[in-house]
C-alpha cells in the first residue's frame, strides 16, 4: 500500500503517460466558521498517450469520496480509492475527463487548508499550504511539479469575507468566486486564503507594464502593518530582478499574505505569497529582522520566476528554486538601487553559511543535487545544503562565469522554458553559452559532490618579516561516519585579503586583495612573495567561495586581540564565523570561544552579526562547554549582558539585543530580581521600552526558573489575549522547572493530536531548557518509546516537529548515543526519521569532543 507517498519510478511513468490540460475546483467553505469537512468537486480535463485500456491514479487525501466518475462512467469509490489514490483505469486514448466530488477537511497543522481562528475576533481564517504534496487535501490533482495545468477555482464562502487566488479577485455573486484560470503551473503553487482578512493595496508600474499589488493580514494586526515599508521592498525587487532577468513579471497581480501558524517563512504560490505573520511586528524589533523579512519577501518574489514560471522537472533539482532565490534575494539586497541593506552578504555569510557548514558535517549530508527517490526524502530535504550550501555554490559560479555572462544565461534560460519544466542540465547549458565555460567538471564536483573543504594558508618569511613564499593547501576532510560519496577536492576561485593594523585610525584595513582560481591540493600564489608580511592574511575574502577558512598563527593571533577592529563588516563576519566553527570543531575551546567574544562584540556594528553571536556563545556554554565549568562561564557571559545592556546607546537596536540575551540566562536573585522590576515597572533603563514581546521574554525566563506559576502566566496573558499570547502563555507554562509542568507539556504533545502546529511548537519551545538536564532526564527514555509511532501517526510537518525538538538534546553523553544507536537497530524507522534521528545524535555527539577539548584548555 502506498499510504501517502509516491516515488520518483511512478511520478516519471505518470508523466509518460499523460498531459494535463486544467482542473475546474469547486469548493464550498461557507461552514468554514464551524469547521470540520467541506465539500471539493474537480473536474479535471487530460490527454492519454498510450491505446484505449491504459491505467493511472489521481492523488486524494480526503475523509470521504462521494463520486468518481471517469468519461461518464461512474466508478464505485469503494472500489477506485484507497490511501492517497483513486484507480483510474480503463483510459481513453486522446481525451479524458475526471469528476471527483469529495469531503476534505480542514487542518490545524499547516498542511492543506490550514483554519485558524484567531482569539482576539472569534473569526476563523483559512490559507493553503500545499508543497510538497498537499493540494490533494483540497482537491484531487496529479500531485508532481512536471503535470503543469491551468486552475479555475470556484469558492463559495461566508458573507463578509475575502477570497484571494492566484488569478485576480473577481467581484462575488451570492458570496460565490468564479476565478479566471491561471497560466500553466504546477499543483503545489496553486492557492487559496479566505477569510476577513484586513488589506492594503497599490501597483507597480513602469514603462507601461502595471501589476497591482496587495498586503494582507488578520484585522488584528493591522494596526502594526507597515504596508509602505513592505511594498518599497516589493518594488525594488520588481526593478532589479525584472532587469536582470530580462522578463516581464509573469503574472497578473502579487498579492502577498501574512497569515497565522504559518510552518516556514513563506510560500511562493503564483502571484499569492504568503508569508508567516510574524512578520507583522507587534513589538520594537532589531534592523536584522527587518532585513530577514525583506530577504523574505525578495526570495519569494524571485521564485516567480524561478520555480514558478520556470519548474524543476522533480524534486531532486529542489535546490535549483531554492538556491536561486536565496542568492538572487541577497543579491538584490546587496546591489539594488536604494536597498537598505548594502551589507547583505556580510548577513549571508554569518547566518545562511553557518546553517550550509553545520548541515554539510551531519550523517545525512548529500550533494546539493541530491537523490530524491520519493516524497519521504524530499519532505525532510528543506535543509541547509539544498538553500544556504547551494546559494553558497551559485555565489561561486558567478564568481567562476562572471555576473553578466551569469544573467545573460539566466535570461535565455527563462525565454526558453517559460511555463515549462527543466532539469539541472537545462541551466548549465545556458551557462555554458553565455560564459564558454565547460560546467561539467565543476558541476560533478560541486553539485554532485558532498562535502566541505578546507582552505589553509601556508607561509613563509624571512627575518625581516618579508615573504618568501605563500601557497594555499586544500583538504578534503572525511564525510561523516554513514554519509554517502568521497572526500573530493574543488575548484575554488576565491579572493585573498590582506590587512594592516591603521595607525590613526586604529581600524584594520584591507590594503591588497588577490583574486585567483584554487585548485588541487596545493596552490602558490607568487603574488605575495616580496612583500611584507601583512597583520593579518584572510582566504575567501568577500566570501566568494564555500569552504571552512583557518587563518595562519600570526594572523590568528592578532584577529583574536583585534578582531572588532576590521573597517567592514564583512572580513569581521568571516573571522567571527571561522571561529565559530573552530569551536564547534572542538579546534577551539568554549571558555576560548567565550573569551574572544567578549573582547570583541563590544565594537560590533552588524546587529545580525551580534545576535548570532549572543545565540553561539549561549549554545558553546550549554552545551559545548565542560560541565564542571559551566555554571562559572554562565555567570561570566550573564554579567557581561547587563554591563552591555546598561552600557547600550539608549533605544537602540543594540540596547534591545542586549536585553533579550540578558533575560535568556538571567539567573542570580538580583538579576531576577532585575527581570521582575523591569515588568513591572518599578525599575526602568532608559530607552529601553518593555513592550509586549520583551514582557513575554522575561516572563518565560522568569517562569523557567520557578519565579512565575500559573498565576502570573495567566495574568500577562489577560495583557495578551491574543494568537501569539496564546503561544507564548503556552512555552511559559511548559517552560516551568517542575515534574508537573513537564508532565503537562509532554502529555499535551505527545499523548494528544489537538494542538495545533504553532502552539505545539511553542510547548516544545518550552519544555526543553538547558538549565534543566535533571527534571527532563526521565523523558529521554520515553522519546524512544513514542517517536516512531508519533512519526508512522501524525501528519509530517506535526512529527518532524516532535522528533527534532524532543530528541534529548540536552543529555550530553555517551549514553544518549548509546541509546539511540540501539533504537536506529531495533525500531528499524524508514528513511526520513532514521535521517532526522541521526542528524540529532550526531550533535550530541559533536558536543562530547566539544566538552572534552574545553575540559583540557582548563587543565
Amino acid at each position: 500500500m502506498p499510504g501517502t507517498n509516491l516515488t520518483r519510478e511512478e511520478a516519471q511513468q505518470r508523466a509518460q503517460l499523460l498531459a494535463v490540460d486544467s482542473y475546474e475546483i469547486e469548493l464550498d467553505l461557507s461552514g468554514a466558521q464551524e469547521g470540520g469537512t467541506y465539500r471539493s468537486v474537480t473536474t479535471v480535463r487530460f490527454d492519454v498517450t498510450a491505446g484505449n485500456g491504459a491505467e493511472s491514479f489521481i492523488d486524494l487525501v480526503a475523509p470521504a469520496v462521494h463520486e468518481v466518475t471517469l468519461n461518464g462512467d461512474s466508478l464505485d469509490p469503494a472500489e477506485v480509492f484507497a490511501d492517497s489514490r483513486i484507480a483510474l483505469p480503463g483510459l481513453l486514448q486522446g481525451r479524458n475527463i475526471l469528476r471527483v466530488v469529495a469531503d476534505c477537511a480542514y487542518t490545524n497543522t499547516g498542511e492543506g487548508l490550514h483554519r485558524f481562528v484567531d482569539p482576539v475576533d472569534d473569526q476563523a481564517y483559512l490559507y493553503t499550504q500545499f508543497e510538497v504534496p498537499d493540494a490533494r487535501r483540497v482537491f484531487a490533482s496529479f500531485e508532481q511539479p512536471d503535470l503543469k495545468a491551468t486552475f479555475q477555482f470556484t469558492v463559495k464562502a461566508p458573507e463578509g469575507w475575502t477570497v484571494i487566488s492566484n488569478s485576480p479577485t473577481p467581484e462575488p455573486q451570492d458570496n460565490v468566486w468564479v476565478f479566471e484560470p491561471t497560466p500553466r503551473i504546477s499543483t503545489y503553487i496553486t492557492a487559496l486564503i479566505v477569510g476577513p482578512y484586513h488589506s492594503v493595496h497599490s501597483v507597480y508600474e513602469k514603462d507601461g507594464q502595471s501589476v497591482p499589488l496587495g498586503i494582507y493580514c488578520r484585522p488584528s494586526l493591522a494596526e502594526y502593518l507597515d504596508s509602505d515599508a513592505i511594498f518599497e521592498v516589493t518594488r525594488q525587487g520588481f526593478e532589479w530582478f525584472q532587469e536582470k532577468f530580462d522578463y516581464a513579471y509573469p503574472f497578473e497581480k502579487y498579492d502577498q499574505l501574512f497569515v497565522p501558524e504559518f510552518n516556514a517563512g513563506a510560500m511562493e504560490n503564483a502571484g499569492a505569497v504568503t508569508i508567516r505573520d510574524q512578520y507583522v511586528f507587534r513589538s520594537k524589533v532589531t534592523n536584522a529582522a527587518y532585513e530577514m523579512r525583506a530577504e523574505t519577501i525578495l526570495h519569494e518574489l524571485a521564485h516567480m520566476w524561478f520555480g514558478d514560471l520556470v519548474t524543476m522537472e522533480w524534486w531532486n533539482d529542489l535546490w535549483l528554486n531554492e538556491s536561486f532565490a536565496t542568492y538572487t534575494s541577497i543579491a538584490c539586497q546587496a546591489h539594488a538601487p536604494g536597498s537598505r541593506w548594502p551589507h547583505a552578504w556580510t548577513t549571508f555569510a554569518n547566518s545562511m553559511k553557518t546553517w550550509a557548514y553545520r548541515q554539510d558535517q551531519l550523517p545525512s549530508t548529500h550533494p546539493i543535487m541530491a537523490e530524491i527517490r520519493d516524497l519521504d526524502d524530499v519532505l525532510v530535504n528543506f535543509d541547509g545544503i539544498t538553500y544556504a550550501k547551494g546559494a553558497s555554490v551559485l555565489k561561486q559560479l558567478v564568481a567562476y562565469v562572471g555576473m553578466d555572462e551569469f544573467f545573460q544565461g539566466v535570461q535565455a534560460y527563462f525565454k526558453r522554458h517559460a511555463f515549462g519544466n527543466t532539469r539541472l542540465s537545462d541551466l548549465l547549458g545556458a551557462l555554458e553559452e553565455t560564459s564558454g565555460r565547460d560546467l561539467r567538471t565543476w558541476s560533478e564536483k560541486w553539485l554532485q559532490a558532498a562535502g566541505i573543504n578546507v582552505l589553509r594558508p601556508e607561509i613563509g618569511t624571512d627575518a625581516d618579516g618579508v615573504v618568501t613564499s605563500f601557497g594555499i593547501r586544500q583538504e578534503a576532510p572525511a564525510l561523516p561516519a554513514g554519509a554517502k560519496g568521497e572526500p573530493t577536492l574543488r575548484p575554488h576561485r576565491i579572493a585573498v585579503g590582506l590587512y594592516d593594523l591603521d595607525e590613526a585610525s586604529g581600524k584594520l584595513v584591507r590594503r591588497e586583495r588577490i583574486e585567483l582560481d584554487v585548485d588541487g591540493e596545493l596552490t602558490a600564489v607568487p603574488q605575495l612573495v616580496g612583500q611584507t608580511r601583512p597583520a593579518v592574511i584572510l582566504l575567501n575574502d568577500d566570501d566568494l567561495s564555500y569552504a571552512k577558512v583557518r587563518l595562519d598563527e600570526q594572523s590568528l593571533a592578532f584577529v583574536t586581540e583585534h578582531l572588532g577592529d576590521f573597517e567592514s563588516s564583512l572580513p569581521r563576519a568571516l573571522c567571527w564565523a571561522s571561529a565559530w566553527d573552530m569551536t564547534r570543531d572542538a579546534e577551539l575551546a568554549a571558555r576560548d570561544y567565550l573569551s574572544l567574544v567578549l573582547s570583541g562584540i563590544g565594537k560590533e556594528s552588524d546587529i545580525g552579526v551580534v545576535q548570532s553571536l549572543h545565540r553561539q556563545v549561549k549554545l558553546a556554554i550549554d552545551l559545548y562547554a565542560d560541565p564542571a565549568a559551566r555554571e562559572a562561564l554562565l555567570a561570566r557571559w550573564t554579567d557581561a549582558t547587563l554591563a552591555h545592556l546598561r552600557a547600550a546607546a539608549p533605544g537602540s537596536d543594540h540596547q534591545l539585543a542586549w536585553a533579550r540575551a540578558f533575560a535568556a540566562t538571567a539567573r542570580t536573585p538580583e538579576q531576577l530580581d532585575l527581570l521582575d522590576a523591569l515588568l513591572d515597572g518599578s525599575q526602568t533603563i532608559e530607552g529601553l521600552v518593555v513592550d509586549t514581546e520583551l514582557r513575554w521574554a522575561f516572563v518565560q525566563r522568569l517562569a523557567a526558573v520557578g519565579r512565575f506559576d500559573e498565576a502570573e502566566i495567566a495574568g500577562e496573558y489577560e495583557r495578551d489575549r491574543t494568537a501569539a499570547g496564546e503561544r507564548h502563555a503556552a512555552t511559559a507554562r511548559a517552560a516551568r522547572p517542575t515534574p508537573e509542568a513537564k508532565a503537562e507539556a509532554w502529555a499535551s504533545v505527545v499523548d494528544s493530536d489537538k494542538l495545533p502546529n504553532a502552539v505545539q511548537e511553542a510547548v516544545i519551545g518550552g519544555f526543553v531548557q538547558t538549565d534543566q538536564r535533571e527534571v527532563l532526564a526521565p523523558y529521554a527514555e520515553r522519546y524512544f518509546e513514542v517517536v516512531k509511532d508519533i512519526w508512522e501517526s501524525r501528519s509530517h510537518e506535526m512529527a518532524q516537529q516532535i522528533a527534532v525538538g524532543l530528541y534529548p538534546t540536552v543529555q550530553v553523553s555517551q549514553e544518549t548515543l548509546d541509546r539511540t544507536d540501539a533504537w536506529l537497530t531495533s525500531a528499524e524507522p524508514n528513511a526520513a526519521l532514521r535521517r532526522l534521528v541521526s542528524e540529532s545524535r550526531a550533535g550530541v555527539e559533536r558536543a562530547l569532543r566539544a566538552q572534552r577539548a574545553d575540559a583540557a584548555a582548563g587543565e
